[in-house]
């Protein structure tokens, strides 16, 4: 993966992986044991502060957050981009190729179709992995030209709501375009936005983290329908994604069904939202492997808007969207990397 780049090139790439990752795992308790630490120093006035506006700010990531392109824009996304690399494939029926539009970066991006800017749009990012590496590249950052790609779209990675109760790391977060998987938060972003957004969701969430593993394609969303019932009731297309490669960037210890640490990860689930999973990257051990993710986004399911949203009407649109799921998987799984016997197993 690093032929034909400089030493200072890779090193730039190592860095700005090992700051998203730390970032990933560590930032948000290290920004509150130092506000908390702060407190018993002279800086008092600071944290202190800060807190008084916290709690007055409090309810900013579900009001649309404070995205801003300055943060989207870091270089250092572009080096963790090219680290892996990430790549995003966009897909939709074969008589609309004529539309076809190429933007060459380090990591190719492909559009082969458009999405309306005058919709909004629900977009199902799988397999969650252990860190979404795609889908924060993709959707949070500008490394991999979504705004060109998707002339008059705004996209949100939406997730877990206790990310934004970390002290300064939620600034970070929003800054970002992160905002909480809630429905306050979902309705704000599809109500009071206008059109043209694209809330980005890891249906799978923790559950699914947990059965990550490189060449393993299981996907937990058969009892996932709540994404489906908001996009009825707002009438949100619906988007399927996969992130071919997002469970080969970690080896993941798998604890068996039943044994003590699994059950102590399901409790930690249960009481926090996220499961701690036990992995390991190369070298220092917390470096991702340099395996490509590649991101297919499929066609949009287009959905009708109901106030009033019927179980029959989730359970039939649940259902196309996993077939289009399904479809979107086979169709390009040779093309992404894998062989022909990949299977996709949805639980």
């Amino acid at each position: 993966m690093t032929k034909g780049k400089t030493k200072w090139k890779v090193f730039l790439e190592v860095v700005s992986t090992l700051q998203w990752v730390a970032s990933f795992l560590f930032l948000g308790v290290a920004c509150t044991l130092l506000m908390f630490y702060l407190m018993f120093t002279s800086l008092w006035p600071i944290p202190t502060l800060y807190f008084v506006w916290l709690v007055v700010d409090w309810h900013t990531p579900e009001r649309g957050g404070k995205k801003t392109t300055f943060v989207r824009n870091w270089r250092v996304w572009d080096h963790l981009r090219d680290f892996f690399p990430i790549k995003v494939f966009i897909s939709m029926d074969q008589d609309k190729k004529k539309s076809l539009f190429i933007l060459t970066f380090l990591a190719q991006l492909v559009k082969t179709a458009e999405l309306n800017p005058n919709k909004n749009y629900i977009l199902g990012v799988h397999p969650h992995g252990i860190m979404c590496a795609g889908a924060f590249a993709c959707f949070s950052t500008e490394s991999c030209g979504f705004k060109e790609l998707f002339p008059g779209l705004r996209s949100n990675l939406v997730t877990l709501a206790g990310v934004f109760r970390f002290p300064l790391f939620r600034e970070y977060a929003m800054f970002a375009g992160l905002l909480p998987v809630s429905k306050k938060s979902l309705t704000h972003l599809l109500t009071n936005r206008g059109k043209g957004n694209a809330a980005v969701i890891a249906i799978g969430g923790a559950a699914e983290s947990l059965a990550s593993a490189p060449g393993v394609n299981i996907l937990v969303m058969r009892q996932r329908k709540g994404f489906v019932r908001v996009a009825l009731e707002f009438g949100a297309d619906l988007v399927p994604v996969y992130a071919f490669g997002e469970n080969d960037i970690f080896r993941q210890v798998i604890l068996s069904e039943g044994s003590l640490g699994r059950r102590l990860q399901e409790l930690f689930k249960k009481i926090m939202g996220f499961a701690p999973c036990l992995f390991v990257g190369e070298h220092m051990g917390i470096l991702p492997y340099r395996n490509p993710i590649t991101t297919v986004v499929g066609s949009p399911i287009s959905v009708p808007k109901h106030i009033k949203v019927t179980e029959k009407e989730v359970d039939h649109f649940h259902k196309l969207y996993m077939e289009a799921l399904s479809k979107l998987f086979h169709e390009h799984k040779v093309s992404c990397g894998l062989s022909e016997s990949h299977e996709l197993r949805i639980i």
